[in-house]
């Protein structure tokens, strides 16, 4: 089951269909989504996802719309809702406009979820969207969520006059969640976040440290080599003192840090110091 199914899931198992604006703001939500369409003489309410249908279906039955067919078709199933009845519910959102109230703000980001949403499984990447009917409804959406300070951004495909919400941002993604009430989800979603943040902080750690290595190593090459040209061309004995003791140590251990071969000297000096000299040496080898 894929993790827009879950949350489908969750949110069409809730029990607040008591509350009869709840339930009509939820409805106006689903008809605001590109899954919903007047064909013929009939709404038709398209999903692949059977909680979904059967929660369009109980809201339906709570709006006292009773007479409508179920179908499946492939691998989508339909609501088919009557003439007559089709009539009823487009008379009863004629000039219906979403409350300020936050229950019935949720309500309506809920239903254009269950609509015409899919967010995609978090271990792969963050990323939601919401297909609904027009620019109108897409600004509403929109305004609704800032309110709450839940950021999504519009797009509008021209070509196929569609209009579509979406986030990519893991944090937004998990307070929307929260805000339609799929608490379930939201523990699931973090759970994975968490677990994808710590992966990609030790990956970053290591890449850190292997680029170090690599910068180390390749410093250490380049010493070697002056100090082994200086020494075939017999030039090393004529080094000061203090050069040849550094380049000994240099030659033996080559995989220390400037750091280490600094403690490694008669007198112990410091990284800046170890570098200034075996920087001399790189430059008599030239």
């Amino acid at each position: 089951m894929s993790f827009s199914t879950q949350v489908k899931e969750e949110l069409s198992k809730l029990s607040n269909l008591a509350n009869k604006a709840l339930v009509k703001a939820e409805m106006y939500g689903y008809l605001s989504t590109n899954n919903v369409s007047r064909e013929k003489h009939c709404i038709k309410f398209s999903t692949e996802n059977e909680y979904n249908i059967n929660r369009f279906g109980k809201l339906l039955n709570n709006l006292s719309i009773l007479k409508y067919d179920i179908n499946i078709v492939g691998k989508k199933f339909n609501i088919n809702i009557q003439k007559e009845q089709c009539d009823i519910l487009e008379e009863l959102f004629r000039e219906y406009k979403i409350e300020e109230r936050e229950n019935e703000q949720k309500a309506f980001i809920r239903g254009i979820f269950l609509g015409g949403g899919t967010i995609n499984n978090p271990k792969n990447k963050y990323h939601i969207e919401i297909s609904v009917k027009d620019e109108g409804i897409a600004e509403l959406s929109i305004n609704i969520l800032n309110k709450y300070n839940i950021n999504f951004k519009i797009l509008n495909k021209a070509n196929v006059d569609k209009w579509i919400i979406y986030s990519k941002d893991g944090e937004e993604i998990s307070k929307f969640l929260a805000f339609i009430e799929a608490s379930a989800a939201v523990i699931k979603f973090e759970e994975i976040r968490v677990y994808r943040d710590m992966r990609n902080n030790i990956n970053r750690i290591v890449n850190c440290e292997t680029a170090n290595l690599s910068k180390t190593v390749g410093a250490a090459v380049k010493q070697i080599e002056a100090i082994n040209k200086l020494k075939e061309e017999g030039k090393f004995n004529k080094l000061p003192d203090n050069l040849k003791e550094i380049a000994e140590i240099r030659i033996n251990n080559p995989e220390a840090s400037l750091t280490e071969l600094g403690k490694m000297l008669k007198i112990p000096i410091g990284k800046s110091g170890v570098n200034y000299r075996l920087q001399m040496i790189i430059k008599m080898s030239l």
